[in-house]
């Protein structure tokens, strides 16, 4: 046993996995950041309302989530590669679906139920997981810190070409482009092969935990509960500002060219961001961190609201919501790691991620609806607003430490 330790104690740190997980960070998370500048040349063409648009992103939102704890346990269990693959086969099919709907229902077939499940099965939890059986505790949420300022740089990237490509080849044709980089993929997942269980150690550590116990387990567990009803918030707030965000810059009388920029900005403030949360989350107090974090949010949104809406004020509000964009993925994804290890983490990390869908479905879907009832979104900007004071009275009380059965055991 000894040996088996010194032998995986000794590994050298995992630069194809990192890197290869990086890039199938930013190529899922790209395409459906940017899905708001699809939004208005579709229903112009299609003569559809934002309705519609905006239950298909919710729907996407929704199957993402309910696609994670499900790609978890099997990449937990199969490995990651497999699961990769398909995400991005089953991300291409639903693009592509997209481009050519010529009915409410396809699209929501494509860019709803397709893509959400595409966009699951590549997720941050897919990929932090796998990154977390490879990398020592004292290095997570660093490495966490990278594989989500990947993403970030997918947005960051995909904001500006997507528009360039919508303006130089329309909207339809541009979905079928991105469909067919989403095939690389399963190219790009080949260094995540077979890494589903990580070291004995760890296999001794969990105790054969199957997953209906690991389930019981952290659905019995305080501060793990706490977490799920927190991510909630982060869903709702990041994915109606993804969605709606463009929508939102023409109706108060600012040029589309600054959604472009915010969205930009918010992908590269992304970066700053999460590279930030993940060396401050080795450092410093998780749960509060994560508290300051949405509290700063919602001061944010307030001041974006009250003061004058100029395209200043647009792009400070967008360098201020890069900063706090994704950066409470790497401490919540650590803290899952370190109260249960992380046998089980694709599953666990996928069922507080299912939270967030559940937020970023109503986050889209009220977006949408409250506009076409009462012709404004500052509805939802304010439920925004005030989810964002629950988060983080939510996050004050849960406790960063292993459950008893990880305590007594050696760290993973």
């Amino acid at each position: 046993m000894a040996s088996a330790s010194s032998t995986a104690g000794a590994r050298p740190f995992p630069w194809a996995i990192i890197v290869c997980g990086c890039l199938i960070a930013a190529l899922t998370f790209g395409p459906r950041s940017a899905m708001g500048f699809f939004q208005l040349p579709m229903l112009a063409e299609k003569g559809w309302d934002r309705t519609t648009f905006g239950l298909a992103m919710a729907i996407q939102n929704l199957f993402w989530g309910l696609g994670l704890p499900v790609f978890g346990a099997v990449a937990d269990r199969y490995g990651t590669w497999r699961v990769l693959a398909l995400g991005g086969i089953l991300y291409a099919a639903g693009l592509l679906l997209m481009a050519t709907a010529d009915s409410p229902t396809m699209l929501h077939i494509g860019g709803g139920v397709l893509v959400g499940l595409g966009v699951a099965a590549g997720s941050f939890s897919i990929v932090l997981a796998a990154f977390a059986r490879h990398t020592p505790p004292e290095k997570r949420s660093l490495v966490f810190g990278i594989g989500t300022a990947a993403g970030s740089a997918g947005m960051f990237l995909f904001a500006p070409i997507s528009q360039g490509m919508i303006d130089a080849f329309g909207w339809s044709q541009t979905l079928v482009y991105m469909a067919i980089a989403m095939l690389v993929i399963p190219v790009l997942a080949a260094p995540l092969a077979g890494n589903s269980h990580g070291s004995a150690q760890q296999a001794q550590a969990a105790f054969q935990q199957t997953v209906g116990q690991a389930l019981r387990e952290a659905l019995g567990h305080s501060s793990y509960v706490l977490l799920v009803s927190g991510f909630f918030v982060c869903g709702f707030q990041v994915a109606f500002i993804t969605a709606h965000f463009p929508a939102y810059i023409g109706d108060i009388g600012i040029s589309a060219s600054y959604a472009v920029i915010a969205l930009a900005l918010i992908g590269f403030f992304n970066i700053i961001g999460s590279l930030a949360s993940g060396v401050i989350g080795q450092h410093y107090p998780k749960p509060i961190f994560l508290a300051l974090i949405y509290i700063a949010r919602s001061v944010a949104v307030t001041a974006f609201l009250l003061l004058p809406q100029t395209p200043a004020s647009v792009i400070v509000f967008a360098i201020v919501m890069g900063l706090l964009w994704l950066s409470t993925v790497p401490p919540t994804n650590a803290l899952v790691a370190i109260m249960f290890g992380t046998r089980h983490l694709g599953l666990l990390g996928g069922v507080v991620f299912l939270s967030h869908q559940v937020g970023s479905f109503l986050g889209v879907w009220l977006g949408g609806y409250l506009y076409d009832r009462f012709g404004t979104y500052d509805p939802v900007w304010w439920l925004g607003v005030a989810l964002g004071i629950f988060a983080a009275i939510v996050h004050w009380p849960i406790r960063e430490k292993p459950v008893e059965r990880l305590a007594m055991a050696p760290a993973e």
